[in-house]
């Protein structure tokens, strides 16, 4: 296995940027840019051009992750060589919200295969049910296999976010890639690092994702009600304060829910995933520390499940919510994981507006929000 990568600041020259890169013959080449990278045809043109052949994926984002660090505005290209790992490449239009679930189910359609041990998949990060999302690749492919990946971002505008697939950048098409093969590790964690305040609301009144009532009030008043001055940022600042999702016996699920968008007419509030209509949601919130300890949580949830020596990829996927809680602190959360994998890991990631994996090995797949999910890459 060989990992390379490059950070591009612009999308001028990229083809003699990203030129070194082919030097290792990638199969895989992962993308994770600014949104203006993805509407810049020269710059997908480059990539087929540079990785002919390679299975080429990725998405727009809320800030890149690098092994150098954070970026905004940039483009984390990086090519990976596995040599004995098969790779099946699905995609998929999305409808609309109320698609998800056939979407994933056409995802996971396209990758049963025998030989398939993992998924990665990239979902726009917008008009998207992504706990729906999920459900319908793992009815396909199994509720064992794990699951990982994130939906994309546009720098946390929340209007139009971009994938990258075999049709290159669109603002609708889920993309994943199944990997198979006996040499294949694959390992993953996920870890928040957030704490619960206020009572439990009963939720007395939802969709699908869409929350339409809480202890039988609009959901957006009470929401409002708590954040104060906050909400007249919304949605935006709903990423400082999302909900955990409670049992009927408000024990906690390990579930939390960023708020994606509000609806001023219905009083209504749109999360990123779905919601138990039979149970309660309590608001969080968070400190830096807390959340690069949760950081650091998942990245050694990762590194336990395989001890291996040579080249690997580390995918990190965390949340725009913790970015904006940490501010220009949040370099420490990616640090603290390049520490736990050390120097032959490279890291490569984006801040999403969901993120996806399972619980713990075995487990079966959710979408979080306001995580650090890791997905770690290796080769026997």
């Amino acid at each position: 296995m060989q990992v390379r990568q490059v950070v591009l600041k612009s999308a001028d020259a990229a083809a003699e940027v990203l030129g070194p890169l082919a030097a290792i013959q990638a199969n895989l080449v992962t993308v994770f840019g600014a949104v203006t990278f993805f509407t810049d045809t020269t710059f997908i043109a480059a990539l087929q051009k540079v990785f002919p052949g390679a299975v080429c994926v990725g998405c727009s984002t809320a800030g890149e992750i690098s092994s150098a660090g954070v970026t905004d505005g940039t483009c984390i290209v990086t090519a990976t060589r596995l040599s004995q790992i098969t790779l099946t490449v699905a995609s998929t239009h999305l409808k609309g919200m109320d698609d998800s679930l056939a979407a994933g189910v056409r995802i996971g359609e396209e990758l049963m295969s025998p030989d398939l041990k993992a998924v990665l998949v990239f979902g726009p990060g917008v008009q998207i049910n992504g706990s729906d999302l999920v459900e319908g690749i793992a009815s396909r492919i199994g509720r064992k296999l794990p699951i990982t990946g994130g939906l994309a971002g546009d720098g946390g505008a929340f209007q139009c976010t971009f994938t990258l697939g075999p049709d290159g950048a669109c603002d609708d098409v889920i993309v994943a890639v199944g990997l198979g093969g006996e040499s294949l590790l694959f390992s993953h964690g996920s870890f928040g690092g957030w704490e619960p305040f206020g009572p439990a609301r009963k939720v007395t009144r939802a969709q699908g994702n869409v929350l339409y009532e809480l202890d039988g009030e609009p959901a957006l008043a009470v929401y409002k009600r708590y954040l104060g001055d906050h909400a007249n940022g919304l949605p935006a600042s709903g990423l400082l304060f999302p909900f955990a999702m409670l049992g009927e016996d408000h024990d906690a699920l390990g579930l939390i829910r960023t708020i994606l968008g509000v609806d001023e007419a219905s009083g209504s509030l749109t999360l990123a995933g779905a919601i138990d209509p039979q149970g309660y949601l309590k608001l969080m919130h968070a400190s830096t520390d807390r959340l690069v300890s949760g950081a650091e949580a998942a990245a050694e949830a990762a590194r336990a499940m395989h001890a291996a020596t040579g080249d690997s990829l580390a995918l990190l996927v965390s949340c725009v919510g913790r970015k904006l809680v940490m501010g220009d602190r949040v370099e420490e959360e990616v640090e603290v994981v390049g520490d736990v994998f050390g120097k032959q890991a490279m890291l490569t990631g984006f801040y999403s507006y969901g993120e996806i994996s399972p619980f713990a090995p075995g487990s079966a797949c959710h979408l979080h929000n306001q995580t650090m999910t890791i997905t770690w890459i290796g080769e026997k």
